[in-house]
């Protein structure tokens, strides 16, 4: 009952959410033949500008600068090639911001174009800078267009995908709610084009393994993404607090379950999925140390320290490292895991070469091993930040 009654009151919160990220997907933005979908475009632009004119601020994270490079230049295959989706990606972003441009400018709305990279979002100073740069663009009340800097990202610096990505501008901006825009109506319980008997999931409370089960392959023949990037985006969103709502971005009025959720479908009957967010969430600081850093090595810790970070918000211990992979130094970001499994990223107080020489150990011998004045604890759960 308690789970039931808390569903219902995030329901009534979209109605509420003031500043809203809203990410639309290439295969939602563009028709099958790679050119954009203008009208489509158009709908959704109008969607966005009546929410501003609600007083609401809007956040766009948009896909297609390749499908629409693709659709320009009338190539039908995406390319494997780095280099030719990056030259793509060029061409067609400005494709994409000059269709933005006009469609926002005939409502009289200025649109602000961030293109961004994982590095921008891993170092703390330039995470900031990018936070108060997206704030003052609300202020001057335009709308912040995001993608991914395709054209000079490569594996190292990219983010992945444009799912990921809204979920960490989310974060960055302190968003009440993310709305992912696909080609599907929600996350079923199977592939709804090939299980007729697949049925909607409309409430997630938790990614659970079966949860992550029900991802299947990638989308369109434009698009990089599919469930699975979605499922992780809503992990992101969820821990950091965030409700995500996933819907089908075809549909004429998409976005209008945030007027009515509390109103006319008081049960949450609307097309789509809504992903609730941790009742405890992680602070801004930790969702950035959590989902935005590039860790520099892996601490592998046995079920004891495990428990202690997870279920107790303890530091970790030097006694509880089994081994550590990779070569950083001090104040840099590791990765701890339990076997295969992440379950926490936080800033390092010792190198590589000094825990090889501690781990295992009582905090008591650190002394004795590396001499004086060193931190007791290897990660301090102030610069901690669980998956879990």
């Amino acid at each position: 009952m308690a789970d039931r009654q808390r569903a219902t009151e995030e329901r009534t919160k979209l109605q509420k959410a003031q500043r809203i990220v809203v990410k639309v997907g290439t295969s939602t933005l563009t028709h099958e033949t790679g050119n954009l979908n203008l009208l489509r475009m158009e709908l959704l632009v109008q969607q966005l500008v009546d929410l501003k004119n609600q007083g609401r601020e809007v956040i766009l994270v948009t896909s297609a600068a390749v499908g629409a490079g693709m659709g320009r230049l009338q190539i039908q295959i995406r390319p494997k090639e780095i280099s030719a989706r990056q030259a793509l990606a060029a061409i067609g972003q400005g494709i994409l911001m000059h269709t933005y441009e006009k469609f926002f400018g005939e409502f009289g709305i200025a649109v602000a174009q961030v293109l961004l990279t994982k590095d921008d979002l891993a170092d703390r100073q330039r995470y900031l800078n990018a936070r108060m740069t997206l704030r003052q663009i609300l202020i001057y009340g335009a709308v912040p267009i995001i993608n991914e800097n395709d054209t000079v990202a490569f594996d190292q610096i990219k983010v992945g995908d444009n799912d990921t990505l809204s979920a960490m501008v989310a974060g960055l901006v302190d968003a009440d709610l993310l709305v992912l825009l696909s080609d599907i109506d929600g996350l079923y319980t199977g592939d709804p084009r090939k299980d007729p008997a697949a049925e909607r999931i409309s409430i997630v409370e938790e990614i659970t393994p079966e949860i992550e089960a029900l991802a299947g392959g990638e989308g369109s023949k434009f698009a990089s993404g599919g469930m699975a990037t979605k499922i992780a985006a809503a992990r992101i969103a969820m821990t950091q607090g965030i409700p995500m709502v996933l819907t089908n971005g075809s549909h004429r009025n998409c976005l209008q379950f945030l007027n009515t959720a509390g109103e006319n479908d008081p049960e949450g009957i609307f097309q789509g999925s809504l992903f609730l967010p941790k009742k405890h969430s992680l602070g801004s600081r930790k969702g950035w140390l959590a989902f935005s850093t590039r860790p520099a090595g892996t601490v592998i810790v046995d079920d004891g320290a495990s428990r202690a970070l997870l279920d107790n918000g303890k530091s970790l211990l030097a006694s509880g490292i089994l081994r550590i992979e990779g070569d950083f130094l001090r104040g840099e970001v590791v990765e701890i895991r339990q076997g295969p499994d992440i379950i926490a990223r936080g800033i390092v107080n010792y190198s590589t070469a000094e825990l090889e020489r501690i781990k295992g150990r009582h905090s008591s011998e650190i002394e004795t091993i590396l001499g004086p004045g060193l931190e007791q604890e290897v990660v301090h759960r102030d610069n901690l930040s669980p998956w879990k």
